[in-house]
């Protein structure tokens, strides 16, 4: 016991650190949270580049809104298929609907935030200027909502797909997590859900009315239009044309 109580008297004798010493040593690791953040960022994008994404951020915040809401029979549709599998037309015709510059920008288009700004300041339907690009950083990895924090994340994921993914991949895998109606995803999903027929069958007018409904999948149906759907896919089915159609498509790289 005495040589016991002799090695506690001696520890608690020992020369203890500074106080600012200690405190520095116990929050060192907060430096190292941003670098990690951001290589984890990097792996994400870098994987997906080659691994067709599982699921994404928000059909996993669907799912868990359908739980909370008590609806444990709701069930995501998402089937992937590769951009050849999938009818030109939609790609296309999100393209001709959502960022026509899309093989130009480098995942901002500056003139049409411009444009946007310009037409929301003079009030009704609120427009938005995001590309393809940014829509895709968002519904893989992020959330809804219109925070600083939110807008910040996604540009930094916008500016890794597009430094790390070929433009033909960006559209492969937006057509194929983009929500085309409630729970369900992509063009396959898609097109067994309203039609009965693989994505790969789809017309051109079918394909428009998908596109067309993309600002607000929830509200707007692609199998019953109502006005807005068809006056918006005629006006896609001139821009597709305007394009080039899949000309513009296969020349993309």
């Amino acid at each position: 016991m005495a040589r016991g109580g002799n090695k506690d008297a001696e520890a608690a004798h020992a020369p203890q650190p500074p106080a600012g010493r200690r405190r520095r040593s116990r929050w060192h690791w907060l430096w190292k949270l941003p670098l990690a953040l951001v290589l984890l960022s990097v792996a994400q994008v870098l994987v997906l580049r080659f691994v067709d994404p599982p699921f994404t951020s928000f059909m996993a915040i669907r799912q868990f809104e359908a739980l909370g809401a008590g609806d444990t029979g709701f069930r995501i549709a998402y089937d992937w298929r590769d951009l050849e599998a999938i009818a030109p037309s939609l790609p296309l015709s999100v393209v001709a609907a959502e960022d026509q510059d899309f093989a130009r920008h480098r995942g901002f288009d500056i003139r049409a935030i411009e444009r946007a700004l310009e037409h929301n300041a003079r009030g009704g339907r609120i427009r938005g200027g995001s590309t393809i690009s940014q829509q895709l950083a968002k519904n893989l990895f992020l959330w809804g909502g219109r925070s600083w924090v939110r807008k910040g994340a996604e540009a930094w994921y916008t500016v890794l797909i597009e430094t790390l993914w070929p433009k033909r991949r960006i559209l492969e895998v937006y057509v194929n997590v983009a929500e085309f109606g409630d729970g369900i995803y992509g063009a396959q999903a898609a097109a067994r859900s309203y039609w009965g027929k693989d994505a790969g069958a789809l017309g051109a007018n079918e394909s428009a009315r998908l596109a067309a409904v993309l600002p607000s999948p929830r509200r707007y149906s692609a199998h019953r239009p109502g006005p807005y759907v068809q006056r918006r896919a005629r006006w896609i089915e001139r821009n597709v044309r305007n394009l080039g159609g899949e000309a513009w498509l296969e020349a993309l790289e």
